[in-house]
């Protein structure tokens, strides 16, 4: 993109200072210098201008800082009619440029883009490829039902087109076009047919995605397909590889017998024969089950899938992990681990998703994980969300043998500052406890030695917990009831104080002695505890009466009148039930004799379970599974069918024989790469590229490459018009010389493989087969070669030739050996040979193009370069804002707090949690946000719908929103099922920070760098009692969220943090002067938002 694009700072009237602030003088282009601080509708009256020109320069420009402007998110839909009219320029720049913005906006203008819609289909017939696409693209964009015809013509013409590019626009095209019209599914379905026989690997994803999108359940589509698409997977694009996984993995689960079967079959057979006669073991052998077999065509997709677990990209990792634990047998399913593990290495967002992955895997799989124990383990700069889940797979993975490392780890959990990560450790202490029946006493005694720890939270959990693990075996720990009794003093948490109640209540003939004393202080302190710990005073004053009536009688009465006379209804109630069931009176019914055994009564242990045990019936890396609820558009993996179908639905039928086509090929392959090189057409380079590792896939894989067949008559016709413009170079003796290796080389390892391919069962096709793939290749790029101009625009085509060469003059020095060249042609499987080639292993260094040269030059492996990584909050202030107040909505209370945690919605969001609760007499239904108000670039990940509010019931949740580094105010609707509200939420700007760790060298580093114009000063009086290091540190991190900057001077006090949305440094420094004067300096980029801050810190530091 050029420069151009980045001189407009926005161009709505609604856009913040900051805005117009990094605005910067246009280019000479313009005619005129555009002020720093000129208004937007002068800087779209220049454009249109420039637009309104006679010359292309100037249009080209003006249309380039315009999708500049688009890239940066700001609107640019008043320009349209502008742009409109050059949608018929003869510049191909321009065109190309046009229809991007028409993509953007046609949906939004589309009584305009209407209007130029006969200009579209002229351009459906451009000679050049990626106008023909763009064409496509708009005309589909327009969702007018009243060109549904229109569109679907063009998609169909699109759908036979010579550039693969153009079929794969189409591809796009067909689910726009079935979102607008479902009734157009039928001739949408043969569209989609017939790109799923499209041998192109730039076709393959998109075609797929079209599939999942208008015909899911449509397998019979597949059956053809499904060897040429494993083939093709490792060439796909890493989209497209993703979207082709997942649809294999359902189909697998229709296709094919489930593998899990083998343990079970092979367990029943080995042992049952030593005892039985000979007639028995016939009818034994009759009713066993045939030892499993897998299908080659299931094998064929596990072990082309196998080498994108090597895959830089973690979607493409995560879907070939699910495919195996969905799909593989058990045996072969642990080789994912080790990458998965490679994951956790990768942004917190991608180990979130990777981490609750791996949480249910081991719950049914241990052993796969074991090994990484120790890559489990919890870093102190992890945020909670991702310590948790660590946390979770420990506790999965904790068995008899590595209980005492994991608790270990666990104790130095406990001290965690994070109250909410260190809750969760003692919990999961209490599950290995139940769990392992070895270390439960461990385990116990441990968390007693943290009820007499500081922090109150720990205390508190560590009570809840006991109170489980002592329902297990409560005869054996009196001693540990009798010292939580003594906690009632100390301890403040009603959770807590009501679990002590509990296990007094539950025990009560255990600790005769304490129990009616501790139910005499609880008399005393009833009226102002919570309605949690009153219940259970209660409970236990209704025990004690039962069972040591003499002792207890008065204060249970005295207990009794309290909760009579009780503001909360439930406590009231509960009090009516409980006199009238253990206080025998005339009006006493039936069950005043069983009191005894109603309150009495053995209670089973509660289970501590995993909260991921119930996520398994969901396809692993999914949506629903990440929410553990079924999300829109999620297709459930089907149960494995009892008897396999008939793979020979599969097999496609062999056409051609081989003296027909033998000859032609074998000159292909020799002469192909040379023409490549010096091609200039659109795909030619692509085509090959891919093809060439397809063929090589498909030659190893067991079952042939039956899918290329059914293409013949193509094929053939493709071979005529490729070896007639081939014929001026057959006269070259060096390429007769190679065409004769070659044939001797296929030869040999049809020959040597000939036995292997007999026993598979499956139809084979001739020893050209592998080359089918590179006759329709060069039969695309022949055709594509027509338009010239758009030879530079695609870069694959650059890259694929250059590789082709290199791998030629990698292969010259080694003989021509039938063994090496089999094992050549199986490097997809990397297993199945010990030995590997040395030319596959040390590969030549002409390899690496030009370009991946210079990126390597550029990288910098000095030690010097600043560390910056993200902490956790100093502090998180409990501050609320309310946006819903319960007397103007019926009874629906609304507050917002920013928990300062990264956002897991998005990077660029800031994490905002909601917490509704309900005064209302009736329950509140389907809360959720209807309508996000139209505001300058503000982003928003809305919650998932609330089903129902009981009356006095809250519930808290997670939303996230962009805010584009400004504190402007994000407004939306908020509904019910019968009211409506408006809401807005303006953050403070210390919300919209994330900090950072870094050196007091690094520190000084970047703020020399934020000079000038980023850095706001000012001199403040400070008050005495901030003039301490710890209350200075807590007012300002209380204000902003800031890291702490370790400093090696006592008056100079650093903070740092990074914006959420663009990641600028921001840089606080407070230097304290003799007397009680301060200075006060921000460095930063937004210098917007780092005065607004300095304005918000001024005030903090100088009042008390």
């Amino acid at each position: 993109m050029s420069s151009n694009s980045l001189s407009y700072g926005g161009d709505k009237s609604g856009e913040s200072t900051e805005l117009g602030q990094e605005a910067i003088p246009a280019g000479a282009s313009t005619g005129g210098v555009i002020g720093l601080f000129s208004a937007d509708v002068k800087k779209n009256e220049d454009l249109k201008q420039m637009l309104e020109s006679s010359k292309d320069s100037a249009k080209l420009d003006a249309m380039k800082r315009i999708v500049g402007m688009i890239a940066k998110g700001k609107n640019a839909s008043e320009l349209f009619p502008a742009v409109v009219k050059n949608v018929a320029s003869k510049n191909i720049e321009i065109k190309k440029l046009v229809y991007v913005y028409l993509v953007r906006y046609a949906e939004e203008q589309q009584d305009l883009a209407l209007l130029s819609i006969c200009t579209f289909q002229r351009a459906l017939k451009d000679p050049n490829q990626l106008i023909r696409a763009s064409a496509l693209r708009v005309l589909s964009s327009i969702r007018v039902p009243i060109i549904v015809p229109i569109v679907m013509l063009a998609i169909t013409e699109a759908a036979a087109d010579l550039s693969p590019y153009v079929r794969k626009t189409a591809a796009h095209a067909t689910q726009k076009l079935y979102s607008l019209d479902p009734e157009q599914k039928e001739p949408l379905i043969k569209i989609i047919e017939k790109l799923l026989k499209d041998k192109s690997t730039l076709v393959a994803g998109s075609v797929v995605m079209a599939f999942e999108e208008v015909c899911p359940d449509r397998i019979d589509l597949i059956h053809k397909n499904y060897r040429k698409l494993c083939n093709l997977l490792v060439d796909v694009e890493e989209w497209g590889q993703v979207v082709i996984i997942h649809m294999l993995t359902r189909y697998a689960r229709t296709q094919f017998v489930s593998p899990w079967k083998e343990d079970e079959v092979f367990g029943d057979v080995s042992n049952d024969h030593f005892y039985e006669s000979d007639g028995e073991g016939k009818e034994h052998n009759e009713k066993v089950k045939k030892p499993y077999i897998m299908d080659p065509d299931h094998r064929l997709l596990l072990r082309n899938t196998k080498p994108l677990l090597q895959s830089r990209n973690a979607a493409v990792v995560m879907a070939v992990a699910q495919l195996y634990w969905h799909v593989a047998p058990k045996t072969e399913a642990s080789i994912v681990a080790k990458s998965l593990v490679r994951l956790l290495r990768s942004h917190r967002e991608v180990q979130y998703i990777v981490l609750e992955n791996v949480a249910t895997m081991t719950i049914q799989r241990k052993g796969m994980f074991e090994p990484f124990l120790k890559s489990f383990y919890v870093r102190s700069t992890d945020p909670t969300m991702i310590k948790t889940l660590k946390l979770e797979i420990l506790t999965n993975l904790a068995n008899e043998a590595n209980i005492s490392t994991v608790l270990r780890e666990f104790q130095t959990y406990v001290k965690s500052q994070d109250k909410q990560f260190a809750a969760a450790t003692i919990q999961a202490i209490g599950r290995c406890a139940t769990n392992i029946s070895e270390v439960t006493d461990t385990c116990l005694n441990g968390l007693v030695c943290l009820l007499s720890n500081r922090d109150e939270a720990v205390v508190a959990e560590s009570v809840v917990v006991i109170k489980k693990l002592l329902q297990t075996q409560p005869a054996q720990h009196g001693e540990i009831i009798k010292h939580m009794a003594k906690l009632l003093d100390s301890i403040n948490v009603p959770m807590a104080r009501a679990s002590i109640l509990w296990l007094i209540g539950e025990y009560c003939e255990r600790v005769p002695k304490i129990a009616p004393d501790v139910l005499r202080k609880m008399a005393k302190s009833f009226v102002s505890e919570d309605d949690l710990v009153k219940l259970q005073i209660l409970n236990l004053a209704a025990k004690l009466y039962l069972t040591n009536s003499k002792q207890t009688k008065l204060l249970t009465q005295y207990i009794l009148n309290l909760g009579k006379y009780d503001q909360n209804y439930d406590i009231r109630d509960r009090t009516r039930f409980i006199r009238q069931l253990i206080v025998p009176n005339e009006k006493s019914g039936a069950l005043s004799k069983y009191a005894k055994r109603i309150f009495l009564a053995q209670k089973p242990a509660p289970l501590l379970e995993s909260p991921f045990k119930d996520r398994d019936h969901f396809q692993l890396g999914s949506l629903s599974h990440t929410l553990n609820s079924k999300a829109t558009g999620y297709l459930e993996l089907s149960d494995w069918p009892e008897v396999a179908p008939d793979p020979a639905v599969r097999n496609v039928e062999v056409i051609e024989t081989v003296k027909e086509w033998h000859t032609p090929l074998a000159k292909l392959k020799n002469e192909k790469p040379d023409r490549e090189f010096y091609s200039e057409s659109e795909d030619d380079g692509e085509e090959a590229a891919s093809t060439s590792t397809s063929s090589s896939s498909s030659s190893q894989s067991e079952s042939g490459d039956e899918s290329d067949e059914s293409e013949g008559k193509e094929e053939d016709s493709s071979v005529d018009s490729d070896t007639s413009s081939l014929s001026q170079e057959e006269s070259n003796n060096e390429l007769e010389k190679k065409k004769r290796t070659m044939k001797k080389k296929s030869k040999d390892i049809e020959e040597s493989t000939d036995e292997e391919k007999r026993t598979s069962g499956v139809s084979k096709k001739p020893k050209g087969s592998s080359s089918s793939d590179s006759e329709s290749s060069s039969e695309d790029s022949s055709s594509a070669s027509r338009s010239e101009s758009d030879a530079e625009t695609d870069s694959d085509s650059k890259k694929h030739p250059k590789l082709k060469t290199s791998k030629k003059e990698e292969k010259k020095p080694v003989p021509p050996k039938t063994p090496s060249s089999k094992q050549e042609i199986s490097l997809l499987d990397l297993d199945d040979f010990n030995q590997i080639p040395s030319s596959v292993t040390a590969p030549s260094s002409t390899v690496l193009s030009p370009s991946l040269v210079a990126d390597l030059q550029g990288l910098s492996l000095s030690t010097t370069s600043p560390i910056i990584n993200v902490s956790n909050p100093v502090f998180v202030p409990m501050k609320t804002h309310e946006l819903l107040h319960r007397m103007t909505t019926n009874g629906l209370a609304a507050q917002c707090h920013f928990p300062r945690q990264p956002c897991i919605f998005g990077a660029q969001m800031v994490s905002v949690q909601i917490t509704f609760s309900s005064t209302a007499d009736q329950k509140i239904e389907n809360i959720h946000i209807e309508e996000k108000l139209p505001q300058s670039g503000i982003k928003m990940h809305a919650f998932s719908p609330i089903e129902c509010l009981q009356p006095g019931e809250s519930i808290t949740v997670s939303m996230g929103i962009d805010f584009c580094d400004s504190t402007q105010t994000a407004s939306f609707k908020l509904c019910t099922k019968e009211n409506q509200f408006s809401v807005n939420i303006q953050p403070p700007v210390g919300e919209l920070l994330l900090p950072v760790t870094m050196t007091e060298t690094d520190f000084k580093k970047e703020q020399g760098k934020l000079t000038g114009m980023n850095e706001s000063f000012a001199t403040i009086t400070v008050a005495p009692q901030n003039s301490t290091p710890q209350i200075l540190i807590q007012k300002i991190v209380n204000v902003a969220n800031l890291g702490v900057v370790p400093s090696g001077q006592d008056n100079i006090h650093r903070f740092a943090a990074k914006t959420v949305h663009s990641g600028s440094l921001m840089l606080v420094t407070v230097e304290l002067k003799e007397g009680s004067t301060a200075q006060l300096i921000i460095n930063t980029e937004k210098t917007v938002i780092g005065s607004i801050l300095l304005r918000e810190l001024k005030p903090v530091l100088s009042q008390g």
